[in-house]
């Protein structure tokens, strides 16, 4: 059971994640997923963190709906179709060592192509291409943001647009993760997730995307490309520090 002040952290930190993914479409989920996992079982995190993603990046969208570019969302649904049918077939899974240096290192090498090759995922290939790669990270090492973010950091649109559009895709994940979680914590004994962190991290992810909204109707987006490039180099070096620490481990 969380205590008042866990619960008042647990809040907090759902706030803080919220608005700042709500700014940038990146890098609140990272955040949020450590401290649940700290908290909470990996089962019982894994849903609070799906719950919670899920309101964040819907209502996201939805404030958004305008200017969220739905051939791009296709585009990598189907390619993360394909890597699923392939996963489901081959079934193999590499060592998390290297499945956290591959994620940590994709977006420097991905960011060092000349500006002429760069990745964008308004191109048809370019999407299909992101949804295969996200959704085999995403089955190997648990999470793709970075690696997402590579296909919407040099391309020309908008900043809405992006927020918007990598909302959506987002959701869809989320939403598949909550229906495999869910099923396993309401069968543990002791890994269940009270109703009222549920509710509280529900409210906390919507106020918090609420916020953004206003943040970023102000900056310009080259701002927006800036410190998105940032937050994208900040949260990979994190997983290569993952990386390298498990394999010195071994």
């Amino acid at each position: 059971m969380l205590t008042l002040s866990l619960m008042v952290g647990l809040g907090l930190t759902v706030l803080v994640t919220s608005f700042l993914s709500g700014l940038f479409g990146m890098a609140g989920g990272m955040m949020l997923m450590g401290l649940l996992l700290i908290l909470l079982p990996v089962p019982s995190a894994m849903l609070l963190h799906g719950v919670t993603q899920f309101a964040s990046n819907g209502w996201r969208a939805w404030l958004w709906r305008r200017h969220v570019v739905w051939p791009v969302i296709l585009r990598f649904a189907l390619g993360g179709s394909g890597a699923g049918l392939l996963f489901a077939l081959v079934g193999a899974i590499p060592d998390r060592a290297v499945s956290l240096l591959i994620l940590g290192l994709t977006p420097f090498l991905a960011l060092a192509v000349p500006a002429r090759w760069a990745l964008d995922a308004r191109k048809p290939l370019h999407g299909l291409l992101g949804g295969f790669l996200c959704m085999g990270v995403q089955l190997v090492a648990g999470i793709s943001g970075p690696l997402l973010d590579v296909f919407f950091i040099r391309g020309a649109m908008s900043r809405q647009s992006v927020v918007a559009t990598k909302a959506a895709i987002q959701s869809v994940g989320h939403l598949v993760k909550i229906a495999y979680f869910a099923p396993l914590v309401a069968g543990a004994a002791d890994g269940t997730v009270e109703s009222a962190a549920i509710l509280m991290s529900v409210a906390m992810a919507l106020l918090g995307t609420n916020l953004s909204r206003r943040v970023l109707d102000r900056m310009s987006d080259a701002q927006f490309r800036l410190w998105s490039r940032y937050l994208v180099m900040g949260t990979a070096g994190v997983y290569l520090g993952q990386g390298l620490f498990l394999l010195a481990a071994h």
